[in-house]
C-alpha cells in the first residue's frame, strides 16, 4: 500500500545528500510550517480546501544569502495523483497543491514549486516550476539551457536558474531601483554625506560584504567602532588585489573620509539613537547585505554601482553639469558590447571609465564565451583596461571590478590624455574601445571629439572603436572631424533615441571607427542608422523604462542590420561622406511614407506650431504605471 511518508523520506534523503542539512550551510530546510513572519503569514490562508485555513506544505526551503526566493515540496504517494488534468484539485494531487502553496506564497517570494510522487527513488517522479514574486500564475522552471527540472537539484542550481527567468530579472532590477531611491532618502536624512560620498559608501560597503568574516559579525560591533571596522575590512579587501601600492592608496583614500564622518558613528541625538540604537552605518550595512549583496552575486552583467551612482546624481543639481557627467544607460552599454562582437578574445578599452558600465558589460560577455580557466583568467587580468580621471569615480569604477572578482588591475587614475598613460595603453594591444566621453566641455581641447580621437589612437591598426556623443559631433562643422579622417575609418553613425539619456537632455548618436585605417584609404561608404525608437518609455516611478518589453527584439534587430549593412527605407542607409558632409541618417535616408500615420504627420504639426510660437516643441507626458501596466 502507498505511504506519503515514504516520498517524504526520499525527498528527505535526496535534501541531506545535497547538503540543504549541513550545519554550515545558509539553508534552512522546514516542514509543514515555519518559523520565517513572512512565510507564516501568507500560509495563514493558504489551505488547499480553499476555505481560508493554515497551509503546511511537505517542506519550505529558504537561504539567507537569497531571501526573496522559497523552495515549496508537496508530495503524494502515488504517481497517479501526480497531476490532474486542469490543476483543479490541490488536495488530492502533488502539482495541483504544490502550485496553490506557491500562488500564496508568491504574494512576498519568487517561488520554486516542486511536486513529487513516487515510492522509490527509480519511481520518484518530479515536477519543478517557478511563480515569480507578484505574477499571475507559475510557469515551468527549466535550465538555462532549455531542459526540463526532472529532479531535485542544489540550491544553487535552483537560484541560478530561477533567476535566468526573464519576469524574475525584470522584478530583482524594479526592486533595486526602488531600493536605490529608498536608500538615497535614507542617507539624505541621516547619513549627512555630500552627494558624490554617497555612492562611495554603497561601494565601499558591498566591498566590505565580500569579507565574510565581516558579513556574520557586523552586527556585534559597537556604533563607533563599526566604522573602524568597515573602512579596516574595505583596506583589508583592497589589499588582497593584484595591483600596484599606488593603485591601492588610490583607491583607499576616497574611503577614508566617510570613514570618519560623524553621522555614521555613534547617534549624536536621542531621536536617532532611539530609531536606530545600532547607528546609521548598521542600517545601511543591513539594507545593502540582504537587498543588494544577493543581486550582484547572480546577475554579472549589472552594473550596481553605476544604478546608485546615478541615483544619487539626480539630486546633484551642480555638480553634474560642471563635470558634463551623463551616465551610460545599461541596455546601451550592452549594445556597444554586441555591436563591438565582444567576445572572449577581445581586449577593451575605456578611457572614459566612470563607474565601469562600459567594462562590466564587456566582461559579462567575455566569461560568457570563456570555456577554460586560463580563458577566463585572461579576462580578468588583461582583457579589460579603463581610465578614469577623477579619484571618486576611479574608487567606483575599480571597485565594481573587485565585486565581479577581478579585472582591477588594468585601472588606471588619472588623464587619458598624460603621455605615460597613452604608452601604457599602447602596451596593451587593445582590439575594441568604447566611449562615453564628458559632455560640452567649455575647454575646445576637451571637446568630445578630441577623446574619441585619442581613444583610437590608443587601439591596434584595424581594431573597432564605439563611442556615444552629442548629435552636434556629426552635423557641426569641427577641425577635429577632418583630423579623425585623416587617421581613422568612419563606418557607421546611428541617430539614437532623442530622450535616451532622460532626464538629461542630451541627443546622442554612436559613431562606429576603424581605428588606424584613414578614411581615404578605405574608399567605402559609410552606414547610418535611424535608431529613434528604442521602445522605452517615460514613467512618473522609474524613469525611462522598457515598459512593454520591446527593447531586445529592437536591439536584436538593430545588430543585424549593422553588422550586415543592410538598408531599408526610414531605417538605414548607405553614403559615402568626407569630413565637411553631415554624419547623420536623416541627411541621406529615404524616408518611408508608407508607415506615416496620421497621428505621426498631426504630432509633427503641432510640435512645428508650438516651436513657432514658444521655441520650444511639446514635451511627451510620463506614464503612471498604475494606470498603464501593459
Amino acid at each position: 500500500m502507498s505511504n506519503e511518508r515514504k516520498t517524504e523520506n526520499l525527498i528527505r534523503d535526496t535534501l541531506r545528500k545535497l547538503g540543504y542539512y549541513e550545519s554550515d550551510c545558509l539553508t534552512r530546510v522546514e516542514e509543514q510550517k515555519s518559523e520565517t513572519e513572512a512565510v507564516k503569514r501568507l500560509l495563514k490562508v493558504a489551505s488547499k480546501t480553499g476555505k481560508g485555513g493554515k497551509g503546511a506544505p511537505e517542506f519550505i526551503v529558504s537561504n539567507s544569502d537569497t531571501p526573496d526566493f522559497l523552495i515549496v515540496i508537496e508530495c503524494k504517494a502515488d504517481i497517479k495523483h501526480h497531476e490532474s488534468n486542469n490543476r483543479d484539485n490541490p488536495i488530492g494531487f502533488a502539482v495541483d497543491g504544490v502550485l496553490n502553496y506557491a500562488e500564496h506564497l508568491a504574494k512576498g517570494f519568487n517561488v520554486i514549486a516542486i511536486a513529487a510522487s513516487g515510492q522509490t527513488q527509480s519511481q520518484l517522479k518530479i515536477s519543478t516550476f517557478l511563480h515569480p514574486k507578484g505574477a499571475a500564475k507559475a510557469k515551468e522552471l527549466n535550465t538555462k539551457s532549455g531542459r526540463k527540472i526532472s529532479e531535485i537539484i542544489p540550491w544553487a542550481d535552483y537560484i541560478e536558474h530561477g533567476t535566468f527567468d526573464p519576469a524574475v530579472q525584470a522584478l530583482r532590477h524594479d526592486e533595486l531601483m526602488a531600493f536605490s531611491r529608498e536608500l538615497h532618502e535614507f542617507m539624505r536624512d541621516h547619513a549627512k554625506l555630500t552627494e558624490s560620498e554617497k555612492p562611495l559608501l554603497v561601494s565601499g560597503t558591498l566591498i566590505a560584504l565580500q569579507n565574510e568574516a565581516f558579513t556574520k559579525s557586523f552586527d556585534v560591533y559597537k556604533p563607533e567602532d563599526l566604522q573602524k571596522q568597515w573602512f579596516k575590512v574595505i583596506k583589508e579587501e583592497i589589499d588582497k588585489a593584484d595591483l600596484p601600492q599606488a593603485k591601492k592608496y588610490n583607491m583607499n583614500q576616497p574611503y577614508s573620509t566617510i570613514a570618519v564622518a560623524p553621522a555614521l558613528g555613534k547617534p549624536s541625538d536621542a531621536k536617532t539613537a532611539a530609531k536606530y540604537p545600532k547607528g546609521v552605518l548598521y542600517e545601511l550595512i543591513k539594507s545593502l547585505n540582504e537587498k543588494v549583496r544577493p543581486f550582484i552575486s547572480i546577475y554579472h552583467d549589472f552594473d550596481v554601482v553605476g544604478q546608485f551612482y546615478g541615483e544619487f546624481l539626480k539630486y546633484t543639481g551642480g555638480d553634474k553639469k560642471a563635470l558634463g557627467i551623463v551616465l551610460t544607460p545599461r541596455h546601451v552599454t550592452d549594445l556597444f558590447a554586441r555591436l563591438a562582437n565582444v567576445n572572449k578574445s577581445s581586449t577593451v578599452l575605456d578611457i572614459c571609465a566612470g563607474t565601469g558600465g562600459f567594462l562590466v558589460s564587456a566582461m559579462f560577455h567575455m566569461m560568457r564565451h570563456a570555456v577554460t580557466k586560463e580563458e577566463k583568467s585572461r579576462i580578468k587580468s588583461d582583457g579589460l583596461i579603463g581610465v578614469e580621471h577623477l579619484p571618486n569615480m576611479y574608487a567606483l569604477a575599480a571597485s565594481n571590478m573587485i565585486l565581479r572578482g577581478d579585472g582591477k588591475a588594468n585601472l588606471h587614475q588619472g588623464s587619458c590624455f598624460d603621455p605615460g598613460i597613452f604608452e601604457a595603453l599602447k602596451k596593451h594591444q587593445c582590439d575594441i574601445g568604447l566611449l562615453n566621453p564628458p559632455y560640452f566641455q567649455s575647454d575646445e581641447a576637451l571637446h568630445e571629439l578630441v577623446f574619441v580621437k585619442q581613444m583610437l589612437d590608443c587601439l591596434n591598426p584595424n581594431s573597432i572603436g564605439i563611442a556615444i556623443v552629442p548629435i552636434s559631433c556629426a552635423i557641426s562643422p569641427h577641425p577635429m572631424r577632418e583630423e579623425l579622417m585623416r587617421s581613422h575609418t568612419l563606418e557607421a553613425v546611428m541617430s539614437m533615441p532623442t530622450e535616451l539619456f532622460y532626464p538629461v537632455g542630451t541627443v546622442t548618436c554612436i559613431m562606429v571607427w576603424t581605428a588606424n585605417k584613414p578614411h581615404a584609404e578605405s574608399d567605402k561608404k559609410t552606414w547610418f542608422g535611424y535608431w529613434k525608437e528604442d521602445g522605452f518609455v517615460k514613467t512618473k516611478q522609474r524613469g525611462r523604462v522598457d515598459l512593454h518589453h520591446r527593447w531586445d527584439a529592437t536591439r536584436d534587430r538593430w545588430v543585424e542590420m549593422f553588422r550586415n549593412r543592410e538598408v531599408h527605407a526610414g531605417e538605414s542607409v548607405l553614403w559615402k561622406v568626407t569630413h565637411e558632409d553631415e554624419w547623420c541618417a536623416e541627411a541621406y535616408m529615404e524616408t518611408d511614407y508608407s508607415a506615416i500615420t496620421q497621428a505621426d504627420f498631426e504630432k509633427v504639426v503641432r510640435n512645428y506650431a508650438m516651436f513657432r510660437l514658444l521655441g520650444t516643441k511639446l514635451i511627451e507626458p510620463e506614464i503612471d504605471e498604475d494606470y498603464d501596466a501593459n
